[in-house]
């Protein structure tokens, strides 16, 4: 049986996307490896970048020379929010002429597949997708209702603000002697640990990253076995 090493880069919008997205990204893969022919090794490696005074294009430049040069990245994973309730303009204005250029490019000096994460509206929408999780996270037993969490995720326009509000609702519902500090930024990491993909699957713009996940195993030369 052939072994395979997967190297996949991680690069995100912002510091907090990638503490949320870096587990839920190598999940997604390893359970996708899981139904692949061969055994199938799989690091995850973030790629950070001065974006100073670059264009997206330019970025994605930058991340896959660096990404194929010094960490031998396989697969380029790339993050980049919807800011909207579809992501039609973030595939035809970013992700779509990225990967055109990336055609572009000498296959020895890029990485040249990329799996494009796009959230409807931000990262935080994937975040509500599994409200016990968070709640637990929050020490609260209050109704999704009372916290504003019980809506679908991807028709929230401000998932982020929406966190933030349950966490100030959470905490005026705690007696001060057991109330502590939190904050989302607290928030990011454990929940992309321990969210269940069976959760976020329920969203469409999840199912459609896993969908280029599994297109970039293809393009890789790794296939389902069914």
């Amino acid at each position: 049986m052939r072994t395979y090493y997967i190297v996949i880069g991680l690069f995100t919008e912002g510091s907090t996307d990638i503490r949320f997205l870096e587990s839920v990204v190598k999940r997604t893969f390893e359970e996708i490896a899981f139904h692949c022919k061969g055994e199938i090794d799989i690091d995850i490696c973030p790629v950070k970048i001065n974006k100073t005074g670059l264009t997206f294009i330019e970025q994605i430049e930058q991340v896959s020379g660096i990404g194929c040069r010094e960490l031998g990245t396989t697969i380029m994973c790339i993050h980049a929010d919807a800011d909207d309730s579809t992501d039609m303009n973030t595939f035809n204005n970013k992700i779509i002429p990225a990967q055109v250029h990336l055609n572009t490019l000498n296959e020895n000096d890029h990485c040249k597949i990329m799996a494009p994460i796009v959230p409807i509206y931000m990262t935080e929408s994937w975040m509500l997708a599994d409200t016990p999780l968070l709640k637990r996270h929050l020490g609260t037993t209050l109704p999704d209702n009372e916290l504003n969490i019980h809506k679908h995720p991807e028709t929230i326009v401000n998932p982020k603000r929406v966190i933030e509000d349950a966490i100030r609702i959470s905490r005026e519902h705690i007696g001060k002697r057991h109330r502590k500090d939190l904050q989302i930024k607290d928030l990011y990491l454990p929940l992309g640990q321990q969210i269940e993909l069976s959760k976020l699957q329920r969203l469409r713009s999840y199912q459609k990253f896993r969908d280029s996940a599994v297109k970039s195993f293809q393009a890789a030369g790794i296939y389902l076995t069914d």
